[in-house]
């Protein structure tokens, strides 16, 4: 069971006690990220991320503050998303209150450093041209680029270098100031830890700021007629591409459908589209399907490693995939066996305590209806072939079909012809 209330000060806590374990996590999550910037600061909440790792005025520099949560045996990252920053520390659970101390002194009192700031500019972009150089990491980017163009949605997380660049401790003030709004924060305590004690910890730790300048993202502005192409020029040895539709928003009551409609395609070894492109043709060493959703905006996609020569008819294959969903309802065992697949999955996952906390904090972020995992299994359980169908009648459309591609090709002409769904 979890439990959501908001403190004195504004923060939003989360508690989700679980038996069993003997770790216990802390998960901020703060509702920011690149489709909050604008053109001029787009990269700013990445690279603010960053710098809560550089030190404080209690933990001068980053060897000291990771060296802390290094004595305490804990794990610990961060990450940026488009709508969303975290910040999380899974540890012993009798070592929580130090964990929950250092990542409030992250957040609240890092300094900020000149010259902090002017040496991570270098390993900002040196994480750029990580990404640039592993089409398989970057063609997802690409995607979204060709799905929604030059508006916050369709730019990347990370920036882009000329910002990286220019940007001055300033920049970050103003944007922490602005962005970090206690109102805006959520906690999430999960695993061997009560709810009194985690409120407790938040009260004392996380004291945060109101900001009353606080900027929301601008609305996704979704405008297609017909197919699209998008091709990054590189010379490499294996074209990569991502082939997919427009889908649905979080709180889209077909949502969970559209999860269960990638999966079948392309979530598991056995998935139709893993079977039919790599096992079957040999076209392909990685396939997969996924379901994004965002919460104003989503979609449905298939992301393969291809040969250069043999594109066109990895593109036919997936697309004669979209096209049977749409056509024949899914056979009822077929479906029952994805439903336990996820289901096994999600057992599994929710069994560490890092997984529980980000299972509710990202959709209370995302201001969508928190459903308990149980509760996600009941909904599942309800969907039924004629739902996948029609679902699929209505998102595989020529209309809302896109396609990226990473490869040795000068342009999205000779693609864009073979868009037919």
């Amino acid at each position: 069971m979890y439990k959501i209330k908001s403190l004195d000060n504004g923060l939003r806590l989360i508690t989700a006690p679980m038996r069993g374990t003997k770790t216990a996590t802390i998960l901020i999550m703060v509702k920011t990220g690149s489709k909050y910037e604008t053109r001029e600061n787009n990269g700013i909440s990445h690279f603010l991320e960053h710098m809560f790792f550089k030190g404080t005025a209690k933990r001068p520099n980053t060897l000291v503050l990771s060296g802390e949560l290094d004595e305490i045996g804990g794990v610990y990252n961060a990450f940026t998303g488009k709508e969303y920053t975290g910040f999380w520390v899974k540890t012993d659970a009798s070592m929580i209150g130090k964990a929950t101390e250092i990542v409030g002194d992250m957040l609240f009192a890092s300094k900020f450093a000149r010259s902090e700031i002017e040496r991570e500019k270098g390993v900002i972009i040196e994480e750029m041209n990580m990404y640039l150089d592993n089409p398989l990491m970057r063609i997802g980017d690409v995607f979204e680029e060709c799905l929604y163009g030059d508006q916050p949605a369709g730019w990347d997380t990370l920036g882009i270098k000329e910002n990286i660049r220019r940007f001055s401790r300033r920049d970050f003030l103003e944007y922490f100031r602005r962005q970090y709004d206690r109102e805006r924060i959520f906690a999430c305590f999960a695993g061997d830890i009560t709810g009194r004690r985690a409120e407790t910890l938040a009260a004392k730790h996380f004291s945060g700021r109101s900001a009353s300048n606080w900027r929301d993202k601008e609305p996704v502005i979704e405008k297609q007629s017909g197919p699209k192409a998008k091709v990054e020029y590189k010379k490499t040895d294996q074209a990569h591409l991502a082939l997919g539709v427009r889908a649905f928003a979080n709180g889209h009551k077909d949502k969970h459908i559209a999860r269960i409609m990638a999966v079948l395609l392309g979530g598991s070894m056995s998935s139709r589209l893993f079977i039919s492109l790599r096992e079957r043709q040999g076209l392909a060493y990685y396939v997969h399907s996924d379901a994004e959703f965002y919460s104003d905006s989503g979609y449905l996609t298939t992301q393969a490693g291809v040969p250069v020569d043999r594109i066109e008819r990895a593109i036919a294959t997936i697309q004669a995939e979209y096209i049977k969903l749409k056509k024949k309802a899914v056979n009822r065992r077929e479906l029952a066996r994805v439903k336990d697949m996820i289901r096994g999955r999600l057992v599994i996952q929710m069994e560490a305590s890092d997984n529980i906390a980000s299972w509710y904090a990202k959709q209370a972020i995302q201001d969508e209806k928190i459903l308990s995992p149980e509760a996600y299994l009941k909904l599942l359980q309800k969907i039924t072939p004629e739902d996948l169908k029609r679902v699929a009648r209505e998102i595989f459309t020529e209309d809302r079909l896109n396609l990226a591609v990473i490869g040795p090709y000068k342009n999205g002409k000779q693609f864009r012809k073979l868009l037919k769904i």
